[in-house]
């Protein structure tokens, strides 16, 4: 069993190092000039038809990154047209709050991940049916999130709020993962586990405190090992337990609904996850927004 575990830590920093050396790379590539006399014979070697291929690759890539938007108001149409009818005349208001999920690291597309493609996608149209605020700060645990809660301008902004959407939880796991690194064993999971669900009540009972009449989603997480460590299940297995947690909790509060997203990324021949394997790229956002969408809607 050690020495698994001492594989996931060594995969989890060769992952790291990879990512690393490919944001590098990213910015040498940025800043690399070419020899002012080779760039002037390229360009009077480049040829019209070369030029105007380069514009419909342009072209190409502008409607690429514009295409999945659409496409999700297309899938999502009949879920906004629930959202219409649940809130006609009802000035609408849902914040945001969590860690990188919520801000939206790894989408390549749009700023705000899930939540923007949520805003995008619910005001299509010239009249604003929801607005949107969005909290989320990348690497946050849920100690600190409950810091956060306390925060005059969040904390005003959930008092004002009709919807609270939460994501929260895999930064704890990683915390056990860096302070256990050379001894790693699920007892150590296990024991941080009951402190997350501690601090995860009182996240929902500060919000309740707040606004006792908002509706609060809590978003499960994901395995973003799954892809490269099949043959760990003690990995699948944290995840699973900790998620377990969460949708425990939510069924004791009425106004608290689990929304899983752990299958969302269960898809081997899709590419969900940005450059860094750990974030959701933009079609993995998609794909968590549609599903808080279908259970907004409910």
């Amino acid at each position: 069993m050690q020495k698994r575990y001492n594989f996931i830590i060594l995969g989890i920093l060769l992952i790291g190092l990879i990512a690393g050396a490919i944001w590098a790379l990213s910015q040498e590539n940025e800043h690399t000039v070419e020899p002012k006399d080779r760039q002037e014979k390229e360009e009077q070697e480049k040829s019209e038809p070369e030029e105007e291929e380069k514009d419909r690759q342009t072209d190409a890539e502008k409607e690429a990154e514009e295409e999945p938007i659409s496409e999700l108001g297309e899938i999502i149409s009949e879920a906004v047209q629930q959202t219409i009818d649940l809130f006609t005349n009802k000035e609408t208001h849902v914040v945001a709050i969590g860690d990188s999920l919520t801000q939206g690291v790894g989408d390549q597309v749009v700023e705000g991940g899930y939540v923007s493609i949520l805003d995008k996608a619910i005001n299509q149209e010239d009249n604003k049916l929801v607005t949107f605020e969005n909290y989320g700060k990348r690497g946050i645990r849920s100690d600190q999130l409950l810091e956060r809660l306390h925060k005059p301008e969040i904390a005003q902004s959930v008092r004002q709020a009709d919807i609270v959407l939460i994501t929260i939880g895999a930064n704890d796991i990683m915390k056990v993962v860096k302070e256990n690194f050379t001894d790693l064993s699920l007892k150590d999971f296990s024991g941080e586990r009951t402190d997350y669900k501690d601090r995860l009540k009182a996240i929902i009972d500060r919000i309740d405190e707040l606004n006792s009449g908002a509706e609060i989603y809590l978003l499960g997480f994901y395995n973003p090992f799954e892809k490269y460590f099949k043959d760990l299940k003690e990995l699948g297995i944290i995840v699973e337990n900790w998620n377990k947690v969460g949708q425990t909790l939510a069924e004791e509060y009425e106004d608290v609904t689990y929304i899983p997203t752990e299958d969302l990324f269960d898809d081997p021949n899709t590419d969900l996850f940005s450059e860094d394997n750990f974030h959701p790229n933009h079609l993995g956002y998609q794909r968590m927004a549609q599903r808080v969408l279908e259970y907004i809607t409910e």
